[in-house]
């Protein structure tokens, strides 16, 4: 019988997809790693597994502790299906201006939610903060240990994807990866991705799409992290400092992606035909759907309107009257 042990096993050995539409209008192999079909549906369940299994290795909870994580969403859901599996609680911080579809998620997980206003990392009240401080004060009382994920800090997070992604994208692909490319929330998706990949393939282009108001794209431009002109709708990527999981990662390639542009092309056009390019596919987007994927949200902040979008929220079913 094939069959995985339980819900942290089935997390990773997600498939690549062929992006058809990309892969033509570039004349390259665009790929997606279909990290929406881990059991959390996100690509956050891997450092969520990798975070929680080398604390259990160091003694630093035990069956019955708390896991604490300051997060805009994705991580905190791993978390919590983690730990539940693994026999913890979970508390997690998260700014209130994430979408409802998250936090709605997150409780399902069995989750205990803070909700904090969303202000700057430089703010003693940011959301990272906030949750550090209460993992601390926790910690006083809790006999079976209190694990503060810090994600943005913790290498584990790095480590999970230099671990299991990147040897699945090299074995996927038979080790004819010409580039890789994909956003940064916390940076452990490309660091551990980029670093397993260099080590294979010299070559490989490692490209980032930073989203403007982000300091990625001037971190690896031109040498100094500094917050792009402009904002983003996007929600749980644009890192704003270098981190640990980040100081010592080249990038070939940043990209500056506005939201009116769709984000995987710009490297597969740089490199030219003839390649084959990885990118992430990180959630199915439905935890976005009143917010990305809303027609009247996308107009309210002066965005288009994809017509596919706006083709099937104005469908009208036809019925009958009885």
């Amino acid at each position: 019988m094939q069959a995985r042990d339980g819900i942290v096993d089935a997390i990773g050995h997600t498939p690549l997809i062929v992006l058809k539409r990309a892969s033509a209008a570039t004349q390259c192999t665009i790929l997606g790693k279909a990290e929406f079909m881990n059991p959390g549906q996100s690509v956050k369940d891997r450092p969520a597994r990798q975070i929680i299994l080398e604390a259990e290795k160091r003694g630093e909870i035990k069956p019955g502790g708390l896991v604490v994580e300051a997060t805009a969403g994705n991580t905190g859901i791993g978390l919590a299906l983690v730990a539940n599996a693994r026999g913890y609680r979970t508390l997690i911080v998260i700014p209130e201006t994430q979408s409802q579809e998250k936090k709605d998620m997150l409780r399902l997980c069995g989750a205990e939610l803070v909700e904090v206003p969303a202000v700057p990392y430089s703010n003693p009240n940011n959301y990272q903060h906030v949750g550090r401080r209460l993992a601390d004060k926790l910690r006083k009382n809790e006999p079976n240990g209190v694990l503060f994920a810090d994600q943005w800090n913790n290498l584990d997070n790095r480590k999970a994807h230099y671990v299991s992604t990147g040897p699945e994208i090299w074995d996927q692909t038979e080790g004819r990866v010409d580039g890789f490319i994909c956003a940064i929330g916390t940076g452990g998706t490309l660091a551990g991705v980029a670093t397993y990949l260099r080590e294979r393939k010299k070559d490989v282009v490692i490209g980032v799409a930073d989203p403007k108001g982000a300091a990625m794209y001037d971190l690896f431009a031109h040498g100094e992290a500094k917050a792009s002109p402009g904002g983003s709708i996007t929600e749980g990527i644009g890192l704003g400092r270098v981190t640990r999981i980040m100081e010592d990662i080249k990038v070939d390639k940043p990209y500056l992606i506005p939201d009116e542009e769709a984000v995987p092309l710009r490297l597969a056009k740089d490199m030219g035909p003839g390649h084959t390019i990885v990118t992430i596919l990180a959630d199915y987007g439905t935890r976005y759907q009143s917010k990305l994927f809303n027609p009247a949200f996308l107009r309210e902040k002066g965005l288009p309107v994809p017509e596919w979008l706006e083709r099937r929220t104005n469908v009208q079913v036809p019925y009958e009257r009885t």
